[in-house]
């Protein structure tokens, strides 16, 4: 298996594991991933994940050898009116793509919307590129290795990085440094990344692991269900005008007062010792 899945503790690390493709996926890992990620949601001791690759590449998004044949011959077997039961090919679906990349709202084939809310980290352990930087945008802390670097080098091959960098980079970037990413199409390091707010912090590569462990260590000390709710909030925020979010906030701030693990951490806090949460 090329997605490994791995929990210590209340953390789960999720490693991409093919050097031979350096760490791209074809529609078959990408179902992989989609299940290492529904996996994590589904799991209620699971507080955080952590996403890496092997080697000095973290990922470089679709196997093109693979997927681009894959996804055209299945567009134009449903264009011709098969069924998509009837389309031959991976087992693995276009929605399980969008899920491998934490896009909220693809849909699972119990028919349900897929969504995260629980932290996901990213530990760039080198170059991080097309496909995998369209994943990296869905996260929600970055530590880089100082050798690695990013691109969306589509616009290069005259294609256009559609996994959502149009969408997050207008939304977690500033516009100039936005378009720097999306039209220069040219590689970015790991300190102009840093400066432009891509990312949280620059280590030496053996030191990725350590760094992303430290912050999934940090956030198990916080209440999981407060930190998922935090992260909804502010990630519906993102779709809402300033009224309806501030409502929307107020929602999860009464349901998070009223939970148990807020009766928990008030009690640790009196009595001096650490919480024991239970994520209800």
């Amino acid at each position: 298996m090329a997605i490994h899945y791995e929990k210590s503790g209340h953390v789960v690390t999720i490693t991409i594991d093919r050097p031979e493709a350096r760490n791209s996926l074809d529609l078959e890992h990408f179902g992989q991933l989609a299940d290492a990620w529904v996996r994590y949601r589904d799991d209620d001791d699971a507080f955080v994940a952590i996403l890496t690759g092997v080697g000095d590449v973290y990922c470089v998004g679709a196997d093109l050898k693979k997927f681009i044949t894959i996804v055209t011959e299945q567009a134009d077997q449903l264009a011709a009116g098969k069924s998509k039961e009837q389309v031959e090919g991976s087992q693995y679906t276009m929605a399980h793509s969008l899920i491998a990349v934490l896009r909220d709202g693809a849909m699972l084939p119990d028919g349900s919307e897929f969504a995260l809310y629980k932290p996901v980290i990213a530990a760039i352990n080198g170059i991080c590129a097309a496909g995998g930087m369209e994943m990296m945008w869905n996260t929600d802390l970055r530590v880089v290795s100082e050798d690695a670097w990013f691109q969306l080098a589509e616009p290069r091959r005259g294609l256009f990085p559609g996994g959502g960098s149009t969408v997050h980079s207008a939304r977690q970037l500033s516009w100039c440094n936005a378009m720097e990413v999306l039209l220069l199409a040219d590689r970015i390091t790991p300190e102009r990344a840093l400066q432009m707010g891509l990312v949280n912090a620059i280590v030496p590569r053996d030191q990725v692991m350590a760094k992303a462990r430290e912050w999934a260590d940090t956030i198990c000390l916080n209440g999981p269900l407060a930190v998922r709710a935090c992260k909804q909030s502010a990630k519906q925020s993102t779709f809402l005008d300033l009224k309806a979010a501030l409502v929307n906030e107020m929602s999860f701030s009464s349901s998070v007062f009223m939970s148990e693990d807020a009766k928990e951490g008030i009690a640790a806090f009196k009595e001096k010792r650490a919480p024991n949460w239970k994520g209800r």
